[in-house]
């Protein structure tokens, strides 16, 4: 027994250590592609040495003889740290995907090859200025330099991703860049797919009060002075579609899709207020973008130190510019505008010969190319794209366009990023250049796609925003307004060009000296330069406006709170009116009993003030009660179409229970005898929410928090998904915040387990002031580096979870001094003689 024993010893033995051997060689090929702070390297395409001096948490300052070498310097350091982030980005927006992937992203492929953003921005390279183009070219000589010194010395295939797939990566051109520019438009655009769910709600409920109740105009200030708007029966313009209560079926799903579901689609907060309004007498500004919470964070932080002044903030790797941040002049927010810049149109085949589609003048041919999908073991896919007039007809499975396409018909798009002379690009480098909030706003004319709010501060202490990119120009006589399809062969639907750049929404220095947007509604105006019917926000900014108003001068400091407000104004406006009669009534219940258990929750609720805290049970209880009263209001009028509605809207509420324009109906289930009241479907939706708690959240009720469900999801979009190795990418977080809050902290959704994961907050925050600009601060929602086995792979995100920041300053020497470490990128060096 001895003897079999230490033979079972050694064998254990042996196998620890060749397991320990496996894991010691997986990390040295791994670790092989971590970033080397202090390398020295040679490459051809700088003119001069340049210096990439990287402080302690990673964040490059680039220093070089010329604005080229900066760029140069740039596109080495996000090779450097985020290669594998480019190169599925890239792959993205050229449809590419499948060849790594297989079938499993095929769709995305199709639909990404439809829009053709790649070869929109391949033809658009031709149109950016002398100096934007020297920029593109010298930023991809930078990203290819570092891909070259990968192959040639084997250092760890640049990525820990590329040991799952194929290794080889082509060359960086400077069309990518402006592709993945164009990428970002597509993510923050949500109007494609309200025309079909607002159509596909137009067939199924009769009274289209009804419809205008879950997809409401956003009231407010200014609202009545807006003519009224006729409703339109989609039935009428698209004969033969059935109503269809089934569910959409999203391109969506899968992770790595870029059609983010409507709720998704952006939402960020910007505002800045004017010397006068600042105790330091400074102008003051600050910004965090909201987008999809990943790891790493889409954003990476940088110094540029161009010959015009040194530039600062938030980029995206593989786009040479900084998008949001400041120079010594001027300080720059983006917040996405809502502006509806999407149109999709009927198009009518011809019976007779299907390459050709209808138009005003008859029948003409449709522009048609075939494209080849490779999909990694599968064989290969043959698309026929096509176009008209109006833009790339697109498949029934974009947003479910099927369910909304007659027979004999398709459905093509109208969308300014799809413009084949985008200068976006050359309008984001001028706007770095900019020395005060006059020439940004002239930098923001060149905008295409995407359509943002830009918000400006400069040093003499001018504020203003200004709503940047195309607005389409549409006929009075639209046939929807732009709210739905619309026949593409009526020349009153199609487009006459785009607005003038002078009609955008503007506020230059308010008499009130603050400016700001937090996706709400900018403008009253009437259709056709009406900008949007739907709006990103219209509860978030009541809370700001209040921050903003309750001092009669700001500082660094208050906007920093104002950014990490977790108040939810929703909760404080909805739970007096659906717990009107659940509030202060009713006799004391068993102990163990629903009714002892409601009593429980509504005294918690009555002496909360609306902070939607993760140590609070409170949050948790609001949020669970709303979401399970509309679902309660909505699912037997509409069905499965609810699913569309996944996060409860607190105007849709809000107009319930007050009845405007009689919707207090949606309360009265239609399926029973007896008519409920809006009380009765609050109690009951109340004792359904605490169901759900009391399953995924045992214990007492008072014990529950709000941060265990509301947990930052920031996930790996690809190595996230295998077993195992997601708990080594995967970031979890618990926060703050929720739909409604400044600090904003978008749930999931929906009726799983998971609802109300924190999957979309801010990912970007700056605040810059302009009367100690070495002052500003900055963080992002993980780190500086996408390799996992890297220390900055989440450290900024420890701080951006408490609510900390890093400073970020533009003085040269400083920054040397505080390094973490100085890579040097020489030119070869010139034989004498």
């Amino acid at each position: 027994m001895a003897a079999v024993f230490r033979w079972l010893l050694r064998g254990f033995l042996a196998l620890a250590v060749l397991a320990l051997a496996a894991v010691g060689i997986a990390y040295w090929f791994l670790a092989r592609s971590l970033t080397d702070p202090d390398g020295r390297w040679v490459a051809r395409g700088v003119s001069a040495p340049v210096e990439i001096v990287r402080d302690v948490h990673a964040i490059p300052h680039v220093f070089g003889e010329t604005d080229e070498d900066v760029f140069f310097g740039l596109g080495f350091a996000h090779a450097q740290d985020r290669l594998w982030q480019m190169t599925l980005l890239r792959r993205t927006v050229q449809g590419r995907l499948s060849e790594l992937f297989g079938a499993e992203t095929l769709q995305t492929d199709a639909l990404m090859r439809r829009l053709d953003l790649a070869g929109a921005a391949r033809a658009s390279v031709p149109a950016q200025d002398p100096a934007t183009r020297a920029m593109l070219e010298a930023y991809a000589d930078g990203v290819n330099a570092w891909i070259a010194e990968v192959d040639q010395g084997a250092l760890g295939r640049g990525a820990p991703e590329f040991f799952f797939f194929e290794p080889a990566i082509a060359a960086w051109s400077p069309a990518d860049s402006i592709a993945i520019l164009k990428l970002l438009a597509l993510q923050l655009s949500p109007h494609l797919e309200a025309e079909v769910l607002r159509a596909r709600l137009s067939l199924l409920l009769e009274d289209e009060g009804r419809v205008d109740d879950l997809l409401p105009e956003v009231p407010g200030p200014g609202l009545a002075a807006l003519p009224p708007v006729e409703t339109v029966d989609y039935g009428a313009l698209a004969p033969g579609v059935a109503p269809d209560a089934g569910p959409l079926r999203h391109a969506a799903a899968h992770p790595l899709s870029p059609f983010r579901r409507m709720p998704f689609a952006g939402a960020s907060n910007a505002f800045a207020a004017g010397p006068e309004r600042a105790a330091s007498g400074g102008a003051l500004l600050a910004n965090d973008p909201h987008m999809a919470l990943t790891a790493p964070t889409p954003w990476y932080l940088a110094r540029l130190d161009l010959r015009g002044g040194a530039v600062i903030g938030g980029t995206i790797p593989g786009v040479p510019a900084v998008l949001a941040g400041r120079s010594d002049r001027m300080g720059w927010g983006v917040t996405a505008s809502y502006a509806d810049d999407v149109d999709v149109h009927l198009e009518r085949v011809d019976p007779e010969d299907s390459s050709r589609y209808r138009t005003p003048e008859g029948w003409a041919p449709f522009a048609m190319r075939d494209s080849i999908v490779r999909v990694a073991d599968g064989a290969p896919v043959t698309l026929r794209l096509r176009w008209t007039a109006n833009g790339p007809v697109m498949t029934g499975d974009l947003y479910d366009l099927a369910s909304i396409t007659p027979e004999g018909h398709v459905m093509s798009v109208a969308w300014p990023a799809l413009s084949r002379e985008d200068t976006s690009m050359t309008a984001a480098r001028r706007l770095m250049a900019a020395r005060d909030v006059g020439e940004g706003i002239e930098a923001g004319a060149l905008f295409l796609a995407p359509t943002l709010n830009l918000t400006l501060a400069d040093a003499d202490g001018a504020v203003a925003l200004k709503t940047v990119g195309a607005l389409p120009r549409r006929d009075a006589g639209h046939a929807t307004l732009g709210r739905m399809p619309s026949p593409g062969w009526v020349e009153a639907n199609r487009w006459q060009g785009t607005l003038p750049y002078a009609t955008n929404p503007e506020f230059v220095d308010p008499p009130g000296g603050i400016v700001g947007n937090t996706n709400n509604k900018t403008v009253d105006r009437p259709f056709p330069t009406h900008v949007s019917y739907i709006w990103g926000d219209a509860v978030r900014v009541n809370r700001w406006r209040t921050l903003m108003q309750r001092r009669a001068v700001h500082t660094r400091e208050s906007f920093v709170e104002a950014q990490l407000d977790t108040v939810s104004q929703a909760a404080r406006v909805l739970l007096p009116l659906i717990g009107a009669e659940l509030f202060f009534t009713g006799e004391a219940a068993a102990e163990g009993t629903p009714e002892r258990q409601r009593r429980r929750a509504i005294d918690l609720l009555a002496e909360w003030n609306g902070e939607m805290s993760e140590h609070r049970p409170e949050p948790l209880i609001y949020a669970a009660w709303l979401r399970a009263l509309q679902q309660r209001l909505i699912r037997d009028e509409i069905g499965p179409l609810a699913g569309e509605f996944p996060h409860p809207d607190p105007i849709f509420l809000e107009r319930v229970f007050r009845d405007v324009g009689g919707a207090g109906q949606w309360c009265d289930i239609l399926q029973s005898a007896p008519e409920e009241s809006c009380a009765d479907i609050a109690r009951i939706a109340l004792d359904d929410a605490l169901v759900w708690i009391a399953e995924h959240h045992p214990g007492e009720l008072e014990s529950v928090r709000w941060g265990d469900a509301h947990q930052a999801t920031h996930d790996h979009p690809v190595l996230g998904q295998i077993p195992v190795v997601r708990w080594l990418v995967n970031i979890r977080q618990s926060t703050s915040g929720g739909n409604a809050t400044l600090m904003r902290g978008r749930t999931r959704g929906g009726a799983g387990d998971d609802a109300f994961e924190n999957v979309h907050a801010a990912t970007y925050r700056g605040v810059y002031d302009f009367a100690d600009p070495d002052a500003s601060i900055f963080v992002t929602s993980t780190g500086q580096s996408g390799h996992p086995l890297s220390r900055h792979y989440e450290d900024l995100g420890q701080l951006w979870r408490r609510g900390e920041y890093v400073p970020m300053i533009l003085d040269p020497a400083l920054a040397r001094a505080g390094a973490e470490g100085v890579t040097v990128i020489a030119p070869p060096s010139r034989p004498e003689g």
